[in-house]
């Protein structure tokens, strides 16, 4: 079996893409899950889980933010190595 630094470069930063993919995914069903109970919630009369709600929705967002940074950067970098490899 392959160690992971056996691998390609691209192939380690396709695996590292995928599963930060992955988890903004998983986030944002988090977010809109979050979002639905809420504003359910709020609609309810009850007015003390809004802020509360609002703040881990910012998390949220700034977690997925990161995460597409991450992502951002790793993709140009792969790029970058391909390139200067001449090909694959």
């Amino acid at each position: 079996m392959a160690k992971p630094t056996d691998l390609p470069p691209q192939t380690r930063g396709l695996t590292a893409i995928s599963g930060a993919m992955s988890l903004i995914a998983v986030l944002l069903i988090v977010q809109v899950w979050l979002l639905s109970a809420t504003l359910e919630s709020f609609l309810a009369g009850n007015l003390s889980t809004a802020i509360p709600a609002a703040v881990f929705s910012g998390v949220i967002f700034f977690i997925c933010l990161g995460l597409y940074a991450f992502v951002d950067r790793l993709d140009l970098e792969v790029r970058n190595r391909r390139n200067e490899g001449g090909g694959l």
